[in-house]
C-alpha cells in the first residue's frame, strides 16, 4: 500500500471511466457554477436577475434620451449539500485477497462516486415542482407514435420567452425506448442520419438535446377535490396566487391543476405551493410563473389531474448547479493525501482523501453541492 493516493491515480481514474456509463441526463443539461468554491455550507450566494424593460415612442429632441432609473433585482441559492462516501481496508484483508484488491478497490470507488452522481441527478430531477407547465397524458409514455409531445413541449417554452439557444429535454429510458423504436427515427432515410438506429444516440429533436436519466421522478397527486376558483372579479392572464373554496384534501407541489369550465382553459398548470382544504377553510395555491394564460372566472371548477412521471423540457439557463469540492480546514486534517478528479461527462469534481489509521487505511469520496431552478419560465414537464 503506498503512504500517498499517487500510485492510486490509474485506479481511480478507470473507476471514473466505468461510472461515465451511468445515465445521468440532468447534470450535463443544467449550468454549472463553480463560483461556491469559496462558500461554506448553506451560505448564501447572490445573482443578479435583470428586470424587462418597457418600450416607448422615439420623440425627436435636442438631447439625448433620458432613461428612468431601473431596479435590479437578484436571487440566491446556495451549498446546501457536504456529502461523502467512505470505506476501508485493514491489512490482514489486503492480504487475503492477493490479486483481487486492486480490481475490488476499483469498484469501492467506483460505487463511492456513484452514489454521489446518482444524489445530485436526484436533486436536479426533483427540481419539477418548480415547472411551468405540463403537456401530455399521465401515466402515458410519450412518442409511442409521434414526436407530437417534444413540438407541443417547446411551444410552452416559446410562448413563455424562454431562452431557445440551448434547449435541454431529459427523460426516462422508458421514452427512449419509444423514441428508439420510433419509426420515422430509425429510418435513416427519414431521421436524415442512422445515429440512433446504429449507435443508440438520442438525436437533436425540434432544437432539444435528448438525454436520459435514472432518475426522473415519480409525482403522486394529491387527493385534492371540489376546488373552485373563489374570487368575485375573477383572475387575469399572468396571475400565480389563486384563492379556492369548497374543496377538500391536499393540492400538492407539482400537482397538474387544470380549468375544468368547458371551453375556458386547456393549459396544464404545475402547482409551485399546494394547500389542504377542510370543511368551511378556503384555500391559497400558487402556481409556477409565468402564472395563467387564460383569464378565471369566479366558480369555476379546478382539478387535479392523474399521477405521473416528470420528463423535463427547459433551457440551459433555467436550472443552476452549485458546486464546489468539500473545505478543509486551515492547514489540512488528518488525510494524508487530497486529490480531485474530475468527471468529464458530467462536470463533476470529486474530492478523495485517504486516511493512515492504525494497521488500516480509510479512503473518503466528497463533493458539495447545491441545485435550484431559477426560470421557471423556462421549464415545462412532459408527462409520462
Amino acid at each position: 500500500m503506498s503512504n500517498t493516493l499517487t500510485n492510486l491515480i490509474p485506479t481511480i481514474y478507470a473507476a471514473k471511466d466505468i461510472i461515465l456509463r451511468e445515465l445521468t441526463g440532468f447534470i450535463p443539461a443544467v449550468t454549472m457554477d463553480a463560483s461556491g468554491e469559496m462558500a461554506a455550507k448553506d451560505q448564501t450566494i447572490r445573482y443578479p436577475v435583470v428586470p424587462a424593460l418597457a418600450a416607448a415612442d422615439i420623440t425627436p429632441a435636442a438631447t439625448g434620451p433620458d432613461p428612468s432609473a431601473t431596479t435590479q433585482g437578484s436571487d440566491t441559492m446556495s451549498i446546501s449539500k457536504v456529502r461523502s462516501a467512505t470505506f476501508f481496508w485493514e491489512a490482514e484483508e489486503q492480504k487475503g485477497l492477493g490479486g483481487l484488491y486492486d480490481i475490488i478497490l476499483r469498484d469501492q470507488f467506483v460505487q463511492a462516486m456513484r452514489a454521489l452522481v446518482n444524489e445530485v441527478e436526484s436533486d436536479l430531477a426533483a427540481l419539477y415542482v418548480a415547472a411551468s407547465r405540463a403537456y401530455g397524458t399521465a401515466g402515458t409514455t410519450p412518442f409511442a407514435s409521434t414526436l407530437d409531445e417534444a413540438a407541443q413541449a417547446l411551444k410552452i417554452l416559446l410562448d413563455n420567452g424562454a431562452p431557445t439557444s440551448d434547449l435541454q429535454m431529459v427523460i426516462n429510458s422508458t421514452a427512449g425506448v419509444k423514441l428508439r423504436t420510433l419509426g420515422q427515427l430509425t429510418k435513416a432515410n427519414e431521421a436524415g442520419s442512422d445515429a440512433l438506429v446504429r449507435r443508440g444516440v438520442l438525436l437533436d429533436l425540434f432544437g432539444f438535446m435528448l438525454r436520459e436519466s435514472a432518475q426522473v421522478k415519480a409525482h403522486t397527486k394529491g387527493a385534492g377535490t371540489g376546488y373552485l376558483v373563489d374570487l368575485t372579479a375573477g383572475y387575469a392572464v399572468g396571475s400565480t396566487a389563486i384563492h379556492t373554496d369548497t374543496g377538500l384534501g391536499e393540492i400538492k407541489a407539482g400537482d397538474i391543476l387544470t380549468n375544468t369550465k368547458t371551453g375556458r382553459d386547456t393549459n396544464k398548470y404545475v402547482v409551485k405551493t399546494g394547500g389542504t382544504g377542510t370543511t368551511g377553510v378556503d384555500t391559497n395555491i400558487v402556481l409556477a410563473n409565468p402564472g395563467i394564460q387564460v383569464a378565471w372566472v369566479n366558480n369555476d371548477p379546478l382539478a387535479i389531474g392523474n399521477s405521473y412521471t416528470a420528463n423535463l423540457a427547459f433551457s440551459r439557463s433555467a436550472i443552476h448547479l452549485l458546486m464546489r469540492v468539500p473545505a478543509m480546514p486551515e492547514g489540512g486534517d488528518a488525510a494524508d493525501d487530497v486529490t480531485v478528479i474530475t468527471d468529464e461527462q458530467t462536470g463533476l469534481s470529486f474530492q478523495i482523501a485517504l486516511y493512515r489509521q492504525r494497521r488500516r487505511v480509510a479512503y473518503e469520496v466528497g463533493l458539495a453541492w447545491g441545485v435550484k431552478a431559477v426560470k421557471p419560465e423556462a421549464i415545462a414537464i412532459l408527462l409520462g
